[in-house]
């Protein structure tokens, strides 16, 4: 169905006309393979097509409700789209015609200047959809206004390359694992968390992959748990853990687990059974850094995965093998951690030893 651009009696009003719709179509068209509970999407869904006393911030906790059913990409859009509403309404701006690239151009400068490059490539995605799904969605007297919004993405990749990431080398990963096992936590959760934490650290999946499974895709095989990990597109995967780094903290989970009425079958959950946040593991992940004393650019849980790949390729240098275990689609993506890698560094380095002054 179609809408007149300004629809309603002033422009912020009909702004959030769009952002809701927009995002109501992002709701039904995002990848929803790491979706939970369907329910909560449908109810999303429904309170944006009703648009009763709708507002800005109704509209985030409907979008953040989303996400923590397992909608993961929905951030992507809200968060831009929300900042978006809230820098316009403060210009002059009386009709939705009055929004163009270089007053776009100019909330970008703003918003973005302390982001890194990803981010700000998703600011300007999450852009161009919000007006190319107005671009054909907009029409007034059989005709429609067209904004052609481009924001040159491209621009953003740089002549630098891709930045390496932060990782932990051998002697601060002991260091580490030595503090997940002294982490003073809640009975109640600490097999829970130090088990997330560890099958992270030893197999190198995303804080998501981790989340999102279920009981029956762990298995034993002989010495080792088989894990059955859904990745990136849906793409499946299966990765290997030694049974003796997590045997005692999953056993003493699933006792704990059994009592809780666990929704969807997740392998993990909190103490109402629903799923966890991604947001809850990087705050403890981040805990139990600072109790090792290790401080680093990024001192997320992404950083433990990005680990794991370093010390992968520095002890097979095998990008296939790198490739393979983190699930990465292109192998150029496994690139990055043969910057790594010191012997090969020092091969290089030595390669003038023979010339003499």
């Amino acid at each position: 169905m179609k809408y007149a651009l300004n629809l309603k009696s002033d422009f912020e009003s009909n702004l959030l006309f769009w952002i809701t719709r927009f995002m109501r179509y992002k709701l039904t068209t995002l990848s929803n393979h790491q979706v939970n509970d369907k329910n909560t999407i449908l109810n999303a869904i429904n309170e944006l097509n009703t648009m009763q006393d709708m507002n800005i911030a109704h509209l985030e906790r409907i979008c953040k409700n989303a996400r923590k059913a397992g909608l993961i990409g929905i951030n992507t859009y809200t968060t831009p789209l929300i900042k978006l509403y809230a820098y316009l309404k403060q210009l002059p701006i009386q009709k939705m015609e009055e929004i163009d690239e270089e007053i776009l151009n100019d909330f970008l400068s703003v918003e973005t200047s302390s982001l890194a490059i990803a981010s700000k490539k998703n600011y300007r995605i999450a852009l161009i959809g919000f007006f190319g799904y107005i671009d054909k969605q907009n029409e007034t007297n059989g005709t429609s206004y067209v904004y052609n919004i481009t924001l040159k993405i491209n621009a953003l990749q740089g002549k630098s390359g891709q930045k390496l990431p932060a990782f932990l080398n051998e002697k601060e990963l002991e260091s580490f694992l030595s503090a997940i096992d002294n982490a003073k936590l809640s009975p109640k959760i600490a097999s829970r968390n130090k088990l997330i934490i560890k099958l992270i650290v030893y197999t190198g999946i995303r804080v998501s992959e981790a989340l999102n499974l279920h009981l029956k895709d762990i298995l034993p095989s002989q010495d080792c748990y088989l894990l059955q990990i859904r990745g990136k597109g849906n793409k499946p995967r299966v990765v290997m853990i030694r049974r003796f780094h997590i045997d005692t903290l999953l056993q003493s989970w699933l006792t704990q687990r059994s009592s809780l009425s666990p929704q969807y079958d997740l392998l993990f959950c909190n103490s109402k059974g629903e799923a966890l946040t991604q947001s809850y593991i990087y705050q403890n992940v981040e805990k139990i850094l600072l109790e090792a004393g290790i401080r680093k650019e990024k001192n997320g849980a992404h950083m433990l995965r990005h680990s794991f790949a370093t010390l992968l390729y520095q002890k097979k240098h095998d990008l296939i093998m790198v490739q393979e275990a983190l699930g990465h689609a292109n192998l150029n993506t496994s690139r990055i951690y043969t910057h790594f890698d010191k012997e090969r560094l020092r091969e290089v380095a030595s390669i003038m030893d023979t010339i003499t002054p």
